[in-house]
Parts: C-alpha cells; structure tokens; sequence
C-alpha cells in the first residue's frame, strides 16, 4: 500500500455535541486528528466528501462516493461513513475489483470518551492493509462482507444476516 485514500463522509465519529442548541452537528472529519496522535507510519490522505449523517444520504451522495473512489489513482482506501447506512453505500460500491475499500465508523462520536471510533479505525486500517481487492464493512472488531452483515440498532451493533 503505497497510500491509504482516507474519503470522509460524516456519520456519528464526526459529530460534535453542542451543549448550548442541545444538538449534535457533523464536524471536521476527525480521522485525521487520531491518525496524527498516533503517529502511524504509513502515507495517508483525507478527502472530506461529505459532512452528512448517513440516514439524510441519498442516491447522489453514493454516487458521489464511488465516482470518488474511480477517480483515484490510489489502490486502498478507507471511507469514514455513519452506521446507519453504511452497508448501502457499501453495496453501491460493488464491482470497482481492482481496489480494496473498507468501510468503518462509530457507534459515539471520536470526541467522547470511550468511543469505539479509534479501535474502529485501527481495525479498518490493518484491514485494509491486509484484504483482498473488494468492499468491506469493518466495525465491531469484525470485517464484514456487506451482503451478509446489518446494523441492528436496538443493540446498536453489526451482525450477520442469517
């Protein structure tokens, strides 16, 4: 891997809470942020494409997505995205074959404490690193082919589909 395309699409691991309005709004990609601290060692780049939660996502933000990912000369890439529609964007991604793209997120924001952001992340990136060309979904500690995984947001986790 000679350069990790990193495409940010909001969701949850951006969001800001902002005490004052009572709210939660998309805030800058934060991936960036917790690559630095962690100081990795391999090349990587941020395109922020989106600042949307994933349920206001619509069909031309998905092919704004992919049409990202084809316009890119990089082989790897990982797309920060919201969980709650993160296996359609997935889907949409089908057949680009010569390239590994893994999907990641969170479940809380990466700004609070105890947010599974940075393991998510972490897991996305030894993923990535280590698949082979096509799309994945990688949350939980677990790397998920996208036609066999869901969110079930009542535990608010993935799991297979049966």
């Amino acid at each position: 891997m000679k350069l990790l395309q990193i495409i940010t699409t909001g969701g949850t691991i951006d969001k800001i809470y902002y005490d004052e309005k009572s709210d939660y709004q998309i805030g800058e990609p934060e991936i960036a942020r917790i690559l630095t601290d962690l100081k990795v060692a391999f090349r990587w780049q941020v395109q922020p494409l989106l600042r949307k939660d994933s349920l206001q996502l619509n069909d031309a933000d998905r092919d704004l997505i992919r049409k990202a990912v084809e316009a890119s000369d990089a082989t790897h890439f990982l797309i920060t995205h919201g969980t709650d529609t993160m296996v359609e964007t997935a889907r949409v991604l089908h057949g680009l074959t010569d390239r590994v793209i893994v999907l990641t997120g969170a479940l809380n924001p990466a700004r609070f404490i105890g947010s599974d952001a940075v393991f998510n992340i972490g897991c996305a990136v030894g993923a990535v690193q280590a698949l082979p060309p096509g799309v994945w979904i990688v949350m939980n500690g677990q790397v998920w082919d996208p036609d066999k995984v869901r969110k079930n947001r009542k535990e608010n986790r993935f799991e297979a589909v049966e």
